[in-house]
């Protein structure tokens, strides 16, 4: 049996009929994306300072990676910080990488509790030697989790994703470990940073932008987008079942055409209607 999380032990019947309702109404996504936007907007208007927007989104965080485990979510993918998010001002971004550290500290136990496995994408390099040694810290307290993935996004750009797996086959071909004729789609896939996760089936993003801002670009091909313009810091777990309602409605084809919707056309039938 999974271990509960705090959640689940304080649970109200609504919403375990709600959570009942999800999972019974459809498939429920392998793996969710998130584009986490809109904190500094809630806090500006709040009258508050942005920091403030930042760390009432980490009760957000907690709130969807619970709801996530209780539904059978496997992958939990968090667009946490951008590497343009380098650009802001050094006193939001101080104030975040503190943030980072207390969140990750608060939360180590509870992700290992209830079998939950920390992981992280990006230039992980670029950020505080305080927050590197957190990160690392609770990564392998959790290693060996298996109930749910959160993988954090932390100085990540899909273009600066897709670049270094460029790199790196074309050093193996030209080291004679792999022919170009081998480099295909999952040949490319295997070099990126998500290689030993299945892309997104849904990508939620949250204050109604209409852009994926350089999160995921390749992962993403058919991904189906959820937007809502909810900021992130008001996001919980309703929101979220009614994303992955809406993703349950979708007719996922992948390129091709409806089941049912082909017939066989004679040759005869094609050249009259092109003609």
């Amino acid at each position: 049996m999974e271990p509960l999380t705090l959640t689940d032990q304080t649970q109200s019947e609504e919403d375990k009929k709600l959570q009942s309702e999800v999972i019974s109404s459809g498939s429920i996504p392998k793996h969710i994306a998130i584009i986490m936007d809109g904190n500094g907007r809630w806090a500006k208007d709040k009258g508050n300072i942005r920091l403030f927007g930042h760390k009432e989104g980490v009760e957000s965080v907690r709130d969807i990676t619970e709801s996530c485990a209780q539904l059978g979510v496997k992958h939990l993918t968090l667009y946490a910080f951008s590497t343009e998010n380098w650009n802001r001002p050094e006193d939001e971004i101080n104030g975040l990488m503190k943030l980072l550290v207390n969140s990750l500290k608060k939360e180590a136990d509870r992700l290992n509790k209830n079998n939950i496995k920390l992981s992280s994408i990006g230039q992980i390099n670029r950020l505080p030697a305080s927050c590197q040694r957190q990160l690392e810290e609770v990564k392998e307290l959790t290693k060996d989790n298996d109930r749910l993935e959160l993988c954090l996004a932390l100085s990540y750009s899909g273009r600066w994703d897709i670049t270094e797996a460029v790199k790196k086959i074309a050093l193996d071909v030209a080291e004679g470990k792999i022919s170009p004729d081998e480099v295909t789609d999952d040949k490319i896939g295997s070099y990126l940073s998500t290689a030993n996760v299945p892309d997104p089936d849904l990508i939620i993003r949250t204050s109604g932008e209409y852009r994926i801002s350089n999160f995921l670009l390749w992962q993403l091909a058919y991904s189906e987008l959820y937007i809502t313009k909810t900021y992130w810091p008001d996001f919980r777990r309703n929101e979220l079942y009614q994303a992955i309602f809406s993703y349950q409605k979708r007719d996922r084809r992948y390129g091709n055409v409806k089941n049912g919707y082909t017939k066989k056309i004679s040759a005869a039938v094609i050249n009259k209607i092109i003609s």
